[in-house]
């Protein structure tokens, strides 16, 4: 499975994307600040411009497994691989406060927010639940 995920409003405080599975619309995205991180910088790069849980992931491509994550207590998807971050959670929430540096879905959006987040995730997760070698690319 190829997920997709478009970056398309960037803020001092949030970027909002569009997420793709397959070619196909999903839902919307919500992550922290874009600080113009890529995945091909250099690890000590990447943590000189990165800000702990105010910047998003870094421009790439990177694996997604479903593990039990400590902090939620459930089953969520896990990006890994991404160069000076670790636990990388696709999760519920609204804005930016709610990110700590992973990626929210939702189902409608506005300025700074996302909306239905709850839905959005659910229907994710029947996907994921189907999905083998499943892969996040982040683009603009």
């Amino acid at each position: 499975m190829e997920i997709k995920v478009k970056r398309i409003q960037f803020t001092d405080e949030s970027t909002i994307g569009e997420m793709f599975i397959n070619g196909k619309f999903q839902c919307y995205t919500l992550e922290d600040k874009d600080r113009g991180l890529m995945d091909s910088m250099s690890l000590a790069e990447i943590k000189v411009r990165k800000i702990f849980g105010v910047t998003c992931i870094p421009y790439g491509k990177y694996r997604v497994v479903l593990s039990m994550s400590p902090k939620f207590g459930k089953v969520l998807p896990e990006i890994q691989g991404v160069k000076g971050y670790s636990g990388i959670r696709i999760h519920t929430g609204n804005t930016a406060k709610d990110s700590l540096g992973c990626l929210l879905v939702g189902k409608k959006r506005a300025y700074n927010q996302i909306f239905e987040s709850t839905a959005a995730m659910r229907e994710l997760m029947l996907l994921l639940d189907k999905a083998n070698n499943v892969e996040i690319e982040f683009v603009k």
